[in-house]
């Protein structure tokens, strides 16, 4: 299984509601524009009861897949959080 690596992600809102991530900043403070989203699918993660969504982005040129974690507690304040997988180029 390969390794989570939780970022700060600044997104958008628009009207209806859809959320459209636009930067990533890692732990050591690098922020990475995102320069495109190319593709949007609800992803389960793989914690029982744990829903989400898989973000395909541009950053830098080059094609990354970002997730968005929910917590499924409708009335917390914490609804989820953005996670990217550890590969060898990460």
């Amino acid at each position: 299984m390969p390794e989570r690596i939780y970022v700060n992600v600044n997104s958008d809102f628009d009207s209806t509601g859809y959320m459209l991530p636009r930067s990533i900043t890692w732990k050591d403070g690098r922020t990475f524009r995102i320069e495109a989203v190319k593709d949007y699918r609800p992803a389960s993660a793989l914690r029982k009861g744990m829903q989400g969504e898989c973000y395909t982005v541009v950053i830098k040129g080059e094609t990354r897949h970002l997730f968005f974690e929910r917590t499924g507690d409708l009335f917390a304040t914490r609804v989820g959080r953005w996670f990217v997988e550890k590969n060898d180029g990460t």
